[in-house]
């Protein structure tokens, strides 16, 4: 007996800018070194957009990947739910850019705002439109071009970032209401916004009418994230009766390895269960977590019938979390 209407993920892609720029590259205009990156954030390289490479094709070509992968036509989509933080324009939303691209004319297309939270918010929009009735196959992406809104003065934080877009392709199918179904088990989001002075861009339309630079307290962060991942992670465990050792693969946003490895320690995941792409890429916000389902799947790690768990915390503070049966 059909109980619940579930969004399996059918497909993923992802796009990476043209240029890789390393640590060593980055030290030639930055006062840092590959050592002093490394040592404390995990990251080792990361692409960075040229003049060209906007937001929206990225997140196009990510797109267009995930479509492929999933081998339906773009025609089939009725919703696109596309999260940034850097989006091309001020309005219209990055989505409807991407929707008009693939050649899309149906349908509702809208962005996300929830920063480096942003691809988890937008899957879970996505879910609860497809369990609504409202929509019947979703395209979700999470794409960024954070490298426009870095302060190249500041070395604490423009080491840390890269550009980039993950996608992923999300269809209605029947399940039983149980954890063995395929797809999206449950999503778990969290907000509170008196801690904007730790991680925000100092400008925007109607403060100081400039898109701004990014500004960051990195301990205050650190310590809120691991704390509040967890606690987002913990409450799906407990509402969904899995545990850790139900999970095949861990794949949190991609910001720091110390937080990362942190995380996963306080949860009882261990490290061979968790994916990492934050030395090859760097902390790519809402990109980050589709970026890294890519990969996993691509290379074979993340298999049909895997519990997969996700989670980010992002500016705002946001975080979230989600179970996935792959």
């Amino acid at each position: 007996m059909i109980v619940a209407r579930r969004s399996v993920i059918l497909g993923v892609g992802h796009c990476l800018p043209k240029t890789c720029v390393t640590n060593d590259d980055l030290a030639k205009r930055v006062d840092t070194s590959d050592e002093w990156i490394v040592e404390r954030t995990g990251i080792r390289e990361r692409y960075l957009a040229s003049e060209d490479e906007t937001t929206s094709l990225l997140a196009t070509r990510a797109a267009e990947a995930a479509l492929k992968d999933a081998g339906v036509d773009a025609s089939s989509i009725d919703l696109i739910v596309l999260a940034t933080a850097t989006p091309d324009f001020t309005f219209p939303s990055t989505a409807t850019q991407v929707q008009s691209a693939l050649g899309i004319s149906a349908g509702a297309a809208f962005d996300v705002q929830a920063v480096c939270s942003g691809f988890v918010y937008a899957l879970a929009t996505a879910d609860n439109f497809i369990r609504a009735g409202s929509a019947n196959r979703a395209l979700v992406i999470g794409a960024e071009t954070f490298s426009r809104i870095l302060d190249w003065n500041d070395r604490t934080t423009c080491v840390l970032f890269g550009d980039g877009a993950g996608a992923v392709v999300v269809d209605a199918q029947d399940g039983q209401g149980t954890n063995d179904d395929r797809g999206i088990l449950c999503t778990h989001l969290r907000s509170d916004g008196r801690y904007r002075d730790k991680l925000f861009v100092d400008g925007g339309p109607s403060t100081t009418m400039t898109t701004g630079h990014l500004r960051m307290e990195g301990r205050e962060v650190f310590r809120h994230a691991v704390v509040n991942l967890a606690e987002t992670v913990e409450e799906a465990f407990r509402i969904s009766g899995v545990s850790p050792d139900d999970i095949a693969w861990f794949v949190p946003h991609q910001a720091n390895r110390r937080i990362i490895d942190a995380t996963a320690k306080k949860l009882g995941i261990g490290p061979e269960r968790v994916v990492i792409t934050v030395d090859r890429h760097g902390n790519t916000s809402a990109a980050s977590i589709p970026l890294a389902l890519s990969v996993a799947r691509h290379d074979g790690r993340i298999k049909n019938g895997d519990l997969v768990l996700i989670e980010a915390m992002g500016g705002g503070f946001t975080w979230g979390s989600a179970l996935i049966r792959w």
